[in-house]
């Protein structure tokens, strides 16, 4: 079984182009920044992951992706290797888009380039985007 499945945000906005031929096939490209769970002293905190999306998939890429979404991906790895100018082979991995979704809103997207106070907390608790669960009501709750 070959599936992935990464929460990261765009590094640029989606490098798009479309196939030759009767049917134009979309191709859209970008860059993943992934957060590393752990890491030690001195190693990066995220992973940069190469992404493609073909046909509807990129034509979403290029309407609604831009440096800096928060997205949920899942697709499968592709390697492949081709030889550049200079005559050396280069060998490639990337993530085959499936599926790709908002991981954030649009709200949340906005304020988080918002200045936060040092405790890591948001200047207006009250615009969460979650509602507040009235008194007595847990029980009625299956997931808490």
């Amino acid at each position: 079984m070959n599936k992935v499945i990464l929460m990261g945000r765009l590094t640029r906005n989606p490098e798009v182009r479309y196939s030759q031929g009767e049917k134009a096939t979309c191709v859209a490209k970008y860059t993943l920044a992934v957060n590393r769970r752990f890491h030690r002293e001195g190693e990066q905190d995220a992973d940069f992951i190469n992404c493609v999306a073909f046909g509807k998939q990129g034509e979403f890429a290029e309407k609604y992706l831009k440096q800096g979404t928060k997205i949920v991906i899942s697709g499968r790895i592709q390697t492949g290797s081709y030889t550049n100018r200079d005559g050396v082979k280069v060998y490639t991995t990337d993530v085959v888009i499936e599926e790709q979704e908002f991981a954030e809103s649009k709200k949340a997207a906005e304020t988080s380039s918002t200045p936060q106070n040092t405790q890591g907390v948001k200047s207006n608790p009250e615009d969460d985007g979650f509602m507040t669960i009235p008194e007595g009501v847990e029980e009625e709750l299956p997931f808490i």
